[in-house]
C-alpha cells in the first residue's frame, strides 16, 4: 500500500477544460492510456491526443442527455479495485474490468449556474452526479488510485511524476483524496444550500457550509493561534473579492476589520454623496458624510483620532489623491474603496505597509444572506441584518417633535450604530458621528464612554464645548431605563433614536419630556456581538 503507483490508464472528464490538451499531451507522451467523455473526449481528439471514449469501453452509450455515462462496474470497479486483493483481480478479470489508475474530473459549475440567477430546473440539471460518484470511488481507493479534481494541480501531479518515475506517492494520493473529498462536501454544501432557499427551508434539518482556502494566515487573532482565510461563492463585493494593489499580506485581523469597515460604509448610498467609516478592532471610530471624500474622511477622523491611528479606512466612492494625501498623514493599516485614481496609488506607494484594496462596487446592504458563529458543540446560523427604517417608519412618541435636520441625524446615527458592538450609542451632528459608545454592559456607561470621547476631541480641536452638545443620539437596543435618557441629556444630546419596546417605555418617555428632548422609536432592534 505504501509503494508507489504507476501510471498507466487515466479516465478525464472534465467541465473546466483549462490547461486540458497540454496536460493531457504530457500524460500521453509518458505513455498514458486516456478514457474520456462527452465533450472533453471531442477536445482532447480535435487536439490530436489519442483518447478512447469511455462508451466504447462499457458497451452503453451517453444517454439520457448525458445523465448517465460513466455510472457502470466497468468504470467503477476500475476505480475501486484493490490491485493487492486476489479475490477482487479475479472479478475484474472474469469482468474483462481494467484498472484506473488516475481519475481526473472536475465537476459541473453548478455554483456558476446559481451565482448566474439561473432558474430551478437549469440548476438541477448542473448537478453533477457521475463526476462525484467517480471522486469518492477514487480518493477511497488512494491506495492505488490519484484523483485530480482541480485544474490547479495539474502541475503538481506531472511534478510528482517526474520527481518518481512516472510514479506517484502514497503521500501524493493520500493529499489529493482529501481534496477530493473537500471538494465533494463543498458541492454537496452549495447544492443543499440552494435548494434549502429555493423551497423555503428556513431551519433545514442538516446545514453545511463551505470555502476554498484564499490564503493561509500567519496567525488568527494572536500569534499562538493558527488561521487561515477561505472564500466562498458569494460574489458581494469586500475583502474577499478585492483587489490588493499594494502592501503586505492582510492579517486574520485586518481582514475582520476591513469586511467590518466596508460593510458599514455601504450603507450610505454613494449617490447621495462621499462617506467615509474608520474601524478598530471591528467598531468604527469615526463615520461621516461630506461634500468630498476628503471632507468626509476630516470629519470621520475628528470624531477619535486618537482611535483611528492603525485603523482601517473605507470609503464609498473612489478614492482620489488628495484623500489619499490626508490619509497618509498618520499609520493606516489598509484602506479599502471601490476603486482608486493613479494619484493615490502613486501617493501610496511611498507607504510599503499601507494595504490597498479595491472592490469594483459596495455590497448591497439589503440583501439578504445567511451569518454563522460557532459556539461549543455546534454553530448559530441567522440571516444577515439587513434591517432598515426611513422616516415614514418612525414613531414620534415624545411633545417635542424633532426637527428636520435632527431626522437626518437620527438616521445617519441609527444606521452607524446598526455596526456598533452592543451595547451601542452613537452621538452624531450634521451627518458626522461625534462620539461613539461600544461593546459595554451597561447601556449608560457606553452613554458615558461617547460622551468622554467628544469631550476629549474638543480638547484636541480647541473647541470651547463638546460636540455632543446639541446632538442626535443613536441606541442599539431600548433604554430598559430613565437613567439612560437622563445621561443623554448631560451630555447635551436633543433627540434620541432607539427601537422602543421596554416594560418602562411611559417612564423613558417621560423622563424625555422633563428633559426637552425629542425621541423616536424605530420598532427595530441592532444588537450585534
Amino acid at each position: 500500500m505504501t509503494r508507489p503507483v504507476a501510471l498507466r490508464r487515466a479516465l478525464i472528464s472534465v467541465s473546466d477544460k483549462t490547461g486540458l490538451i497540454d496536460f493531457a499531451r504530457k500524460l500521453s507522451a509518458r505513455g498514458v492510456d486516456i478514457l474520456s467523455t462527452g465533450g472533453s473526449a471531442k477536445a482532447l481528439r480535435e487536439a490530436g491526443v489519442t483518447v478512447t471514449d469511455v462508451a466504447d469501453v462499457t458497451g452503453f452509450p451517453e444517454m439520457m442527455d448525458g445523465r448517465v455515462k460513466t455510472l457502470h462496474p466497468v468504470v467503477h470497479g476500475g476505480l475501486l479495485a484493490l490491485r493487492d486483493n486476489q479475490e477482487h483481480q479475479a472479478a475484474a478479470q472474469a469482468h474483462q474490468i481494467e484498472m484506473i489508475d488516475l481519475l481526473v474530473v472536475n465537476l459541473y459549475p453548478f455554483e456558476e449556474t446559481v451565482a448566474k440567477g439561473a432558474g430551478y430546473d437549469d440548476c438541477i440539471e448542473n448537478i453533477d452526479i457521475g463526476g462525484p460518484a467517480m471522486i469518492r470511488a477514487a480518493a477511497k481507493n488512494h491506495a492505488f488510485v490519484t484523483t485530480i479534481v482541480d485544474v490547479q494541480d495539474y502541475d503538481a501531479l506531472l511534478a510528482e511524476l517526474d520527481a518518481n518515475d512516472d510514479h506517484t506517492t502514497l503521500e501524493f494520493r493520500q493529499r489529493q483524496a482529501q481534496i477530493a473529498y473537500a471538494r465533494t462536501a463543498a458541492y454537496d454544501a452549495a447544492v443543499s444550500g440552494w435548494m434549502a432557499g429555493a423551497i423555503g427551508q428556513q431551519t433545514p434539518r442538516r446545514r453545511a457550509f463551505a470555502g476554498t482556502l484564499a490564503q493561509s494566515l500567519r496567525y488568527g487573532e494572536n500569534p499562538h493561534q493558527s488561521a487561515a482565510f477561505y472564500t466562498t461563492d458569494d460574489a458581494r463585493p469586500g475583502v474577499a473579492t478585492a483587489t490588493q494593489w499594494q502592501g503586505k499580506e492582510l492579517s486574520y485581523n485586518n481582514i475582520n476589520d476591513t469586511d467590518a469597515a466596508f460593510e458599514l460604509v455601504a450603507e450610505f448610498d454613494p449617490s447621495q454623496g462621499p462617506a467615509c467609516a474608520i474601524i478598530k478592532h471591528a467598531n468604527p471610530c469615526g463615520v461621516a458624510r461630506g461634500d468630498s471624500a476628503i471632507a468626509a474622511y476630516k470629519r470621520a477622523f475628528d470624531c477619535d483620532s486618537t482611535s483611528a491611528f492603525g485603523g482601517i479606512v473605507a470609503l464609498n466612492q473612489p478614492l482620489d489623491g488628495a484623500t489619499a494625501e490626508e490619509i497618509v498623514k498618520i499609520f493606516t493599516e489598509v484602506v479599502i474603496a471601490p476603486d482608486a485614481d493613479e494619484d493615490a496609488k502613486r501617493i501610496f506607494a511611498a507607504k510599503k505597509n499601507l494595504r490597498l484594496l479595491t472592490t469594483g462596487g459596495l455590497p448591497d446592504p439589503m440583501a439578504g444572506g445567511l451569518t454563522f458563529r460557532q459556539v461549543a458543540g455546534g454553530f448559530l446560523v441567522q440571516g444577515r441584518d439587513n434591517g432598515h427604517v426611513g422616516r415614514d417608519d418612525l414613531k414620534i412618541v415624545t411633545e417635542r417633535q424633532p426637527s428636520a435636520a435632527e431626522l437626518d441625524d437620527l438616521l445617519f446615527a441609527w444606521t452607524v450604530a446598526k455596526h456598533v458592538k452592543s451595547n451601542a450609542i452613537v452621538y452624531a451632528k450634521d451627518l458626522a458621528t461625534v462620539g461613539i459608545g461600544a461593546g459595554q454592559m451597561s447601556r449608560v456607561d457606553s452613554t458615558r464612554i461617547g460622551r468622554r470621547k467628544s469631550e476629549d476631541m474638543a480638547e484636541v480641536l480647541g473647541l470651547s464645548e463638546p460636540l455632543t452638545n446639541g446632538a442626535a443620539v443613536a441606541s442599539d437596543a431600548f433604554f430598559p431605563f430613565a437613567d439612560g435618557i437622563e445621561a443623554l441629556a448631560q451630555a447635551g444630546a436633543r433627540a434620541v433614536i432607539q427601537p422602543g419596546g421596554s416594560m418602562r417605555d411611559e417612564e423613558v418617555i417621560a423622563a424625555a419630556n422633563r428633559l426637552g428632548l425629542a425621541m423616536v422609536f424605530t420598532g427595530q432592534r441592532h444588537f450585534r456581538h
